[in-house]
């Protein structure tokens, strides 16, 4: 049985989002959408989306990219490689970097899928996450490689590391399950 107290505290909530539901569409009169003035041009508009958004991308690859190089300079460091070990520290590094992307006119790609049928567009995405699956082993034979020629101490560290870099910092922390951002638990509730 619900005790009263959450029961008035849920009747509010379900009023409350009764009344705002209703009084959008009671304050919301169904009319058609201004008509465009004579001189206005939608076309040369359009355009400027897809651009700022390919741009956008762009920064976001390039900080990518640049955290990635942080990244790598980082466990390096922590690692103290010898001089021996720098031939399986490059074939490592080489095989963490993202594939070139493809260049070509911007949201030419998107365009292009959306004039698939179904069956092209299930076909299209099978050969990616193959192409991705490939990239993964690829990076998994590099580890492996890159790990055998580690010492133990040196194991270790990067045993630590990479448990960072996948997010197993516990759960709720950066990265875990709980997401980017620290979530502290619910206190334990009361009988």
């Amino acid at each position: 049985m619900i005790p009263s107290r959450k029961s008035l505290l849920w009747a509010g909530l379900l009023a409350s989002a009764t009344f705002a539901s209703s009084g959008a569409f009671a304050q919301a009169p169904l009319t058609a959408p201004p008509a465009p003035a004579a001189n206005a041009q939608p076309a040369a508009q359009a355009p400027a989306k897809p651009q700022r958004h390919e741009a956008n991308r762009a920064e976001r690859f390039e900080r990518m990219q640049a955290h990635r190089a942080q990244r790598l300079a980082a466990l390096k460091e922590k690692l103290k490689l010898t001089p021996a070990q720098e031939g399986a520290w490059n074939s490592f590094s080489t095989a963490q970097q993202p594939p070139a992307r493809p260049a070509g006119q911007p949201g030419a790609d998107r365009a292009e899928f959306a004039k698939l049928t179904t069956p092209q567009r299930l076909d299209r995405m099978q050969a990616r996450q193959a192409e991705r699956s490939a990239m993964f082993a690829k990076r998994a034979v590099a580890t492996r490689s890159f790990y055998a020629a580690l010492s133990p101490e040196q194991q270790k560290t990067f045993d630590a590391e990479s448990m960072q870099r996948f997010g197993h910092r516990g759960a709720g922390g950066p990265g875990g399950p709980g997401g980017h951002h620290h979530h502290p638990a619910p206190p334990p509730a009361k009988g």
